[in-house]
């Protein structure tokens, strides 16, 4: 793998989207919208294929809640929503497989279906167990 694909882990899918422009800081410098969600905490490409697996209305209204909450931008305390309107029409209509996958939560880690009903029925058997040895006095 190389540092680009690291880097972007959806190749060029969310790229006019992640390289658009929210606007200025303070010091006169444009600020990213990649920069602007590392800054909130957020891992870009991710938040970008969520937001693209929302449909328009969802996504503009996810990203304008997030680009309220951006106070490196001055701006767009007061257009926070038009900016977040303009951007989502950046997000692609269809994702790539590869996409579809940041976009999906994790599955919780934990035992099987199959591991849980081994589990129940070495409980109960210890359970039963432990009264056949008491009742018969052991």
């Amino acid at each position: 793998m190389s540092g680009v694909e690291h880097l972007q882990p959806d190749g060029t899918d969310f790229d006019r989207f992640l390289y658009a422009t929210v606007g200025e800081d303070r010091n006169g410098s444009a600020v990213t919208v990649v920069s602007a969600l590392a800054r909130l905490g957020l891992d870009p490409w991710i938040e970008a294929a969520k937001l693209a697996s929302l449909g328009r209305e969802a996504a503009c209204e996810r990203l304008g809640r997030s680009l309220s909450g951006f106070k490196d931008v001055p701006t767009l305390a007061l257009e926070h929503a038009a900016v977040a309107a303009t951007l989502t029409a950046l997000l692609p209509d269809r994702l790539s497989r590869r996409a579809t996958k940041l976009a999906k939560p994790a599955m919780p880690k934990g035992p099987s279906i199959r591991g849980r009903w081994i589990l129940a029925i070495l409980i109960v058997f210890l359970v039963v167990a432990r009264f056949y040895f008491l009742a018969n006095g052991g």
